[in-house]
């Protein structure tokens, strides 16, 4: 006699099941079984059904089942602030228009409303965690929470007050006591988030260097987004922000350069031989006319390179899906080779290798046993997404996150047929009005 199938919680069919790891592997009419969150295997259909009994049953026949997407850099409570200052330079977009908001506005409030609002949006793409740099880091965590998210908290610092903290040590002190409170949680993780080079001063970055050191926390950092900050860099420094960040001992392993726009070669070879990762924001970039990052250069010296999507203040969309084609077509057309950042690499960098930079990729990134159920699927059976010849690089070139049908973070269903599983306590579209607004009657006074 056979042995008795093992009880599971969760049996998911697909008609393909695209792992990220190994590379360019599409497995089809196999089965993901999921136990206490986790996955314990993944087989040929007809052999899950006949050695595993499941609790629930989901069957996607015309599907697609990938990672949950990785956003590696974001500021999630800027929804709030969609399209509040398009059509700007960077230098002017901050200063002028996106720092005087938030010195009047950001609050507690502020942050818990306008992160809820996106991970709703994240979670309907496709995304199930988000690397978030921002004020008010715990009502951050709060809003992952309780809409069910996977998030890695930035513990921001930076050299000007603001409503959230005073000075360096005030921001430190309290990310740190952020920490303590939350390290227990299972769907958060932390990251120390220094603003950037030219926000930061050297006696704040030796702090955060013994620190993350200490920690064993990844340190988030915009770096090298315009050539202005270099020359500015230069003029006080000496030097580009990235050597002084070398002297000062913070590229290492630890580092996610974010932006990562305007490097040489013998930059892109620090950051290699340093196991740096870089945070590829590409419709960001695009639309503060910041520059073309030399992504395929990169990835070819083999850079670590995850997707984000900024805030939505620079970007308008928290969609990986959009990032994915934008970073591929980018890369291609920058190069003057069509055979750069192939589809596969652009989905590895939207799920595997945006949890390595934020050393979840034990845990999450792939389908693979023993790491946590955070999967997304995709259905393609709209019009345009026939026919499919090759489901990868569907995902990359055709799909968007109107054809993400299911979500699940942790074994937990959040998102079914293209709906949110569990809905936000608020109404989000009264916060969301409520606060445009109050931010309204400032952009026009």
């Amino acid at each position: 006699m056979g042995s008795s199938p093992e009880s599971i919680d969760l049996l998911i069919d697909a008609h393909w099941i695209i792992p990220v790891n190994p590379a360019n592997c599409v497995l089809e009419d196999h089965s993901v079984a999921v136990r206490n969150g986790r996955i314990v295997a993944v087989l040929p259909r007809a052999r899950a059904h006949a050695g595993y009994v499941a609790t629930e049953c989901v069957a996607l026949p015309r599907h697609a089942l990938i990672p949950g997407m990785v956003n590696l850099h974001t500021h999630a409570a800027m929804t709030l602030m969609r399209g509040i200052a398009d059509e700007m330079p960077l230098a002017q977009w901050l200063q002028g228009r996106i720092w005087p908001l938030e010195a009047k506005h950001v609050s507690p409030q502020f942050v818990y409303d306008g992160t809820l609002l996106a991970c709703a949006e994240m979670l309907r793409g496709g995304i199930t965690c988000f690397n978030d740099m921002y004020f008010y880091p715990g009502d951050a965590a709060r809003a992952a929470l309780d809409t069910g998210m996977r998030a890695a908290l930035g513990l921001i610092v930076i050299d000007v007050p603001s409503a959230y903290a005073s000075d360096a040590d005030d921001y430190l002190a309290k990310g740190l006591a952020l920490r303590d409170e939350l390290r227990e949680q299972q769907l958060l993780s932390f990251c120390m988030a220094p603003h950037a080079p030219y926000s930061v001063s050297d006696e704040t970055f030796a702090r955060l260097i013994t620190l993350a050191e200490e920690l064993d926390l990844p340190l988030h950092m915009h770096v090298h987004e315009t050539q202005d900050e270099i020359d500015r860099s230069l003029a006080r420094h000496g030097m580009r922000p990235l050597e002084r960040l070398r002297r000062l001992g913070l590229v290492g392993p630890n580092l996610i350069a974010v932006h990562a726009i305007h490097v040489s070669s013998e930059e892109i070879e620090l950051l290699l031989q340093n196991g740096s990762s870089v945070a590829h924001c590409p419709s960001s970039d695009l639309k503060l006319a910041n520059g073309f990052a030399p992504v395929a250069a990169m990835l070819a010296q083999g850079v670590n390179i995850g997707l984000g999507t900024d805030g939505s203040a620079s970007n308008n969309r928290l969609d990986l899906f959009q990032e994915m084609r934008q970073a591929a077509l980018l890369a291609k057309a920058v190069s003057t080779d069509a055979r750069a950042l192939p589809a596969h690499k652009a989905l590895s960098m939207a799920t595997l290798d945006g949890a390595r930079a934020l050393r979840l990729d034990h845990a999450i990134g792939s389908i693979e046993p023993g790491k946590f159920a955070d999967l997304t699927a995709v259905e393609f059976t709209a019009p345009d997404m026939l026919p499919c010849y090759d489901p990868i690089a569907h995902i990359v070139y055709a799909a968007g996150r109107e054809n993400v049908s299911h979500v699940w973070v942790a074994g937990r269903l959040l998102v079914e047929d293209r709906a949110l599983k569990i809905a936000p306590k608020n109404d989000l579209e009264k916060l969301a009005i409520l606060w445009q607004n109050r931010l309204s009657m400032e952009t026009k006074a």
